[in-house]
């Protein structure tokens, strides 16, 4: 496989992590209306999954609570939505400059271990049910592979591209220290 059909290929897979990021940050911001329209829509499965209907209206019964009388407390939600909006263009790196900023796809791969155990200790100790944990931990099963294929394509271009400059990285995707 040539270089260009490498960067494309890693672009893709960086394009779904991006997109990811934003819509997960985006959508941490209107929390109360959100659990809300879940309630809504899964109203004709509430006898089906009483679980989850259950949870998703203690959820949407403490974001209401604290919206009127802890105001303050959903600010820490507002912080977690810009740090994925940061993350997301974190990832921007990458796509114009794949091998200089590989970097980044190794910090989203530790990020995506990192929720794991993140899920398994913090979930049972915040009362949180096994059904949603698995939630959690889906973040990581769909974000790792793709950061994992972005990274084998990098690596494989660096090496080719290392061996084309007598062990120096050549710049590729036509960004330079400037565009950065």
């Amino acid at each position: 496989m040539d270089i260009e059909e490498r960067l494309r290929r890693t672009r893709r897979w960086l394009w779904i992590v991006l997109i990811g990021l934003f819509l997960s940050g985006v959508t941490a911001f209107p929390l109360e209306i959100e659990a809300r329209w879940l309630l809504r829509a899964l109203d004709p499965l509430a006898g089906h999954l009483p679980a989850l209907v259950d949870w998703i209206q203690r959820v949407h019964t403490g974001l209401v609570t604290a919206g009127e009388d802890y105001p303050f407390l959903l600010y820490g939600t507002d912080w977690l939505a810009f740090a994925h909006l940061v993350l997301a263009v974190a990832f921007w790196g990458p796509l114009r400059d794949p091998v200089r900023n590989v970097w980044v796809v190794q910090v989203g791969m530790i990020a995506c271990a990192g929720i794991v155990p993140l899920a398994l200790i913090c979930g049972p100790i915040r009362d949180i049910p096994w059904f949603w944990t698995l939630i959690d931990l889906s973040f990581a099963v769909g974000a790792f592979p793709p950061l994992w294929f972005a990274y084998r394509h990098i690596r494989a271009i660096e090496a080719r591209t290392a061996g084309q400059s007598g062990d120096m990285p050549v710049p590729v995707g036509g960004s330079s220290a400037q565009t950065l």
